[in-house]
């Protein structure tokens, strides 16, 4: 066969292919037998191999997997990825719905929206359905097409930044590797894997004495992971399609008035386009004119979740109009116009042993349930929040009952449920105290608020944690004022707020019980010391409720300055990736608080507030995430940190899979044995110098 002649049958031995894949792996609709396509993939094969000129991007022999990876490249997004916020009962849907038609309330009088008048009270509103899809328990997947050919997939990572999997894509049949149309387009959807993939695949890694994976999320997770495409095509992945996040239509092929119009015009409309490219989507969507028929859909496949062989964790819930999407617009995670309506969590039951008070911070009284230790999603818990009194008489708790404690995904666990069935008559009934457990003073309840407080702000339980933590390594970290000294600093009456420590003389300490004039002279040069802090840094010690390492990281890089943060709205701080309406609420309420302000201007009285430094835009860290471990003996971990994020790295508290390196000193504890199990790469201090030297 001439070259010519092979050309044409290549071309028509690919499309042939292809429509037949669709036709399987999508429509689950074959049109000719397995042995029939496996004749035409091999002469496909064959003729590829004599003429490798004739070998493109879009083959379909390019899904038995290409060469190895050494590893896997960082991809920028051109879109950024969100993720959707979740609610687990019908009573938080509601609210849910409630806040997209508040938040729709400014637009009432555009001319873009069509208007219903209700018939009770004459008031004039925008209609919202509701387009309710199944939330597919996989991994999220991005994939790029140019000019219909797939030239990217990535993972979603962090939302900005993510992997590029492309070769291990390319493996999953129902992934186009061309589309019928020639346009430019991003899409996005979900890769899983069958339960009964799961079931043999974990039965082989018995037999190997290899440990078997949790679910099919992990699986899907590990299988479009593997350095070795051939490894993920023996999987048998499998993908959902469900958003467009960029779409171009070439003007060329289709009319001029849908050329002109640049996006769908719903939720629904892009479900249907998706389908009409070649992509595989999952028809089991419909469109809900309230929440009452959401919750009818919710409920149907709730019961029906196990009759499929992919998993389920809930129901999406996106408003069907695209104009309303962008009228309601995003937070500072997660878009207002979409929710994740999750099914009942795993669950056990267990025996609440006592009830004990916490004084935080801020003076709140947290009652926290102590429980016979039980094991829920592989972790073993012992104490829960029960959050406020209300939350006590909801569930009618008491002492010695045994409850239902619900542990969904990564949140934290909860009491859901007192068995009140098993109750022998001996439980006890638990008051919240009158009097605060540490300092005595009445406890007070705002009006309109959950929240017991303390109102004393000279409480040892709020000042003593508040100064210490202002001190610790985690805030200004000056040397030498641990618990015990600020302890005895506050008894002398020399502190009683963060500032009294810049004017902390010798002579002042060196008089104190077990102190001498050396340990004096040494933490006033600590202080002194830290008088220089980082913006961070400075906003850590604050300790601002909800506000930890990470985020006060973002504040820094995001405003720059205390003053900017310390006057910023609640649109700058949702403007900001990560932060959402409960830490946005945290900060307006801290830097708000009169008292607050006064002591934030005392502070500033004293210290030196140094810049950010700006993020290097080439460095070898760039978007990897690393945890540090152990003793260093070059810097300590706090400064190893810093170098992270000063060469653009992220610094995570804890190992996953998501984590590119673990760095680790002498002593590494269980970070490091996390690190070897799940195959995460580990560096000495050495390597680690080495790395960022270069």
């Amino acid at each position: 066969m001439e070259i010519g002649e092979a050309t044409k049958r290549v071309e028509k031995l690919r499309e042939t292919i292809d429509r037949h894949r669709y036709f399987y792996h999508v429509l689950d609709k074959p049109q000719i037998s397995d042995e029939a396509y496996d004749s035409l993939f091999r002469e496909l094969v064959e003729l590829e191999d004599k003429f490798p000129e004739l070998k493109t991007s879009d083959s379909p022999t390019i899904r038995v997997g290409a060469e190895p990876l050494k590893e896997f490249k960082k991809v920028k997004h051109a879109v950024r990825q969100w993720s959707f916020d979740d609610v687990f009962d019908f009573a938080e849907l509601g609210k849910w719905d409630e806040r997209v038609r508040n938040a729709l309330k400014k637009h009432i009088n555009s001319v873009e929206f069509h208007f219903t008048e209700d018939g009770k009270d004459g008031i004039r509103q925008i209609p919202v359905e509701y387009c309710c899809e199944l939330k597919i328990d996989g991994l999220k997947i991005v994939l790029t097409y140019e000019k219909g050919i797939l030239v990217q997939a990535a993972t979603r990572g962090d939302g900005e930044i993510g992997e590029d999997v492309t070769q291990n894509v390319r493996t999953i049949k129902s992934v186009p590797l061309r589309l019928n149309k020639l346009i430019d387009i991003s899409v996005v959807g979900e890769v899983w894997i069958a339960g009964e993939s799961l079931k043999k695949i974990n039965a082989e890694r018995v037999k190997n004495n290899e440990a078997p994976f949790a679910n099919t999320r992990n699986l899907a997770a590990g299988s479009l992971r593997q350095l070795d495409p051939k490894i993920t095509a023996s999987r048998k992945l499998d993908t959902f399609i469900y958003d467009i996040d960029r779409i171009e239509f070439l003007e060329a092929l289709l009319p001029r008035s849908k050329a002109s119009r640049n996006f769908p015009s719903s939720q629904v409309e892009e479900l249907k386009i998706l389908e009409e490219l070649g992509f595989k989507t999952n028809t089991n969507y419909k469109v809900c004119k309230n929440i009452t028929k959401v919750e009818q859909f919710y409920k149907l496949w709730a019961d029906k979740k196990n009759s499929l062989d992919y998993e389920l964790d809930g129901i999406v819930i996106k408003v069907n109009s695209r104009k309303i999407q962008e009228a309601l617009g995003y937070t500072g995670k997660a878009p207002r116009w979409g929710i994740a309506y999750k099914f009942p969590a795993d669950q056990v039951t267990t025996v609440v042993e006592d009830i004990q008070v916490q004084v935080g911070r801020t003076g709140v009284l947290t009652p926290v349930a102590h429980l016979k230790p039980v094991t829920v999603r592989g972790s073993t818990v012992s104490r829960a929040t029960l959050h406020n009194a209300d939350e006590i008489e909801r569930l009618n708790l008491k002492i010695s009952d045994t409850v239902i404690l619900e542990k969904a995904g990564d949140v934290i666990p909860r009491v859901v449920r007192v068995l009140k069935e098993l109750r022998s008559g001996k439980e006890k009934t638990f008051h919240l105290p009158k009097k605060c457990p540490i300092c005595s003073t009445a406890v007070v309840r705002d009006e309109g608020l959950v929240a017991h407080k303390c109102p004393n702000i000279k409480c040892p339980a709020r000042d003593r944690r508040t100064l210490t933590y202002f001190a610790s390594k985690a805030g200004l970290n000056i040397d030498g004022l641990g618990p015990r000294i600020v302890d005895l600093l506050v008894d002398s009456g020399l502190v009683s707020e963060p500032a009294d420590f810049f004017e902390l003389e010798v002579g002042d300490i060196s008089g104190l019980d077990k102190m001498g004039n050396k340990s004096a002279e040494n933490i006033v040069q600590s202080i002194k010391n830290a008088s220089h802090v980082e913006l961070a840094k400075l906003i850590i010690s604050l300790g601002v409720p909800n506000v930890g390492e990470e985020t006060a990281h973002d504040l820094a890089n995001y405003f720059k300055s205390i003053e900017k943060l310390r006057n910023a709205t609640e649109e700058e701080f949702q403007n900001i990736y990560g932060i959402g309406e409960i830490v946005t609420k945290s900060l307006l309420d801290y830097f708000n608080d009169k008292v607050n302000a006064v002591r934030l201007d005392r502070i500033l009285e004293h210290v030196t507030v140094l810049k950010p430094q700006s993020v290097k835009k080439s460095t070898p860290l760039l978007g990897k995430t690393i945890v540090v471990t152990g003793t260093l003996d070059t810097f300590s971990r706090e400064e190893a940190k810093q170098k992270v994020r000063e060469l653009g790295g992220k610094v995570a508290s804890s190992v996953s899979k998501q984590s590119d390196y673990v760095v680790a000193g002498a002593n590494p504890g269980s970070k490091y044995d996390d690190a070897k199990e799940l195959g995460v790469t580990i560096l000495s201090e050495s390597e680690f110098l080495k790395l960022i030297a270069s």
